[in-house]
Parts: C-alpha cells; sequence; structure tokens
C-alpha cells in the first residue's frame, strides 16, 4: 500500500510543492514548527533513510541544501535546521525548518493545523527564491 507522502507526489491527496525532480520532491508540511517548514521526499519509497541509496542520499541532503538556502534567503531566519525522524510515516523525508532559535527545533511546536493561504504564501517566497539561486527547471507551481 501507498505512503500518503506517496499520495501526495501522486496528486491523489493535495500537496503545496516548490521542487520536483526525477528523484524527489518538496512540499510544504501541513504541521509546521515554523513559517516555511518543507519536507525534502524521495519519489521512491524507502522506509528508513539509511537503507536509500548512496546516490539518492546525497541528491536528497543537495536538494535538502538548496531549500534551505532558498529559505534563508526568503525568511532570513537565525538558522535552518534538519531534522531526520522517519516515525510519523515510514517514508523516508527530510524536514527543512527556518528557525531563530534551537527550541524551535521541536516537534511539540509544530502547528496541529494551518491555512492554506499561509502555506501557499510560503511556498511562494520559497519558489522565489529558487528561481533567483538558479532552480528553475527544479520549481512546481502545484
Amino acid at each position: 500500500m501507498a505512503t500518503i507522502f506517496t499520495r501526495i507526489i501522486n496528486g491523489e491527496i493535495p500537496g503545496v510543492f516548490v521542487w520536483r525532480d526525477d528523484s524527489c520532491v518538496v512540499f510544504m508540511s501541513i504541521n509546521p514548527m515554523a513559517f516555511g517548514h518543507t519536507l525534502v521526499v524521495p519519489i521512491e519509497e524507502v522506509d528508513h533513510w539509511v537503507d536509500a541509496s548512496p546516490e539518492l542520499a546525497a541528491h536528497l541532503f543537495e536538494v535538502t541544501r538548496h531549500i534551505a538556502r532558498a529559505q534563508r534567503d526568503a525568511f532570513t531566519p537565525a538558522r535552518v535546521g534538519v531534522i531526520i525522524a522517519g516515525y510519523e510515516v515510514p517514508h523516508t523525508h527530510i524536514h527543512v525548518i527556518p528557525t531563530n532559535q534551537m527550541r524551535e527545533l521541536s516537534f511539540a511546536n509544530a502547528a496541529a493545523s494551518v491555512d492554506r493561504k499561509t502555506l501557499d504564501a510560503a511556498a511562494a517566497a520559497i519558489r522565489r527564491a529558487l528561481r533567483s539561486n538558479g532552480h528553475v527547471q527544479q520549481v512546481v507551481e502545484r
């Protein structure tokens, strides 16, 4: 059975995407710890990140770096944090979170829900920064 992330990737469940390439997608978290919180998710269903091929793992982290730079440009946080937990969904994903303090990197801070307009606004800012950083081909608008 497909994971919820595969269903989002395939368009069966709505998602607010900012990036797509042949190996992964990036979409906004619906339970963000901070404005602009994204998830980098491989298209291939890999449960535990250590089981990803070395090539896929390297690609995911390179995309994570591009997203973090876009978040830094768009939101000017003190830092951009990264979390790989893997307990919420059995499909590898990297949380990329703009933060101003270490304590913001806690799932206890995750919003129970967020307005679609808020997700769209954060996504638009990230897309603009990605385009400015030369990632025009990977930016998606859905």
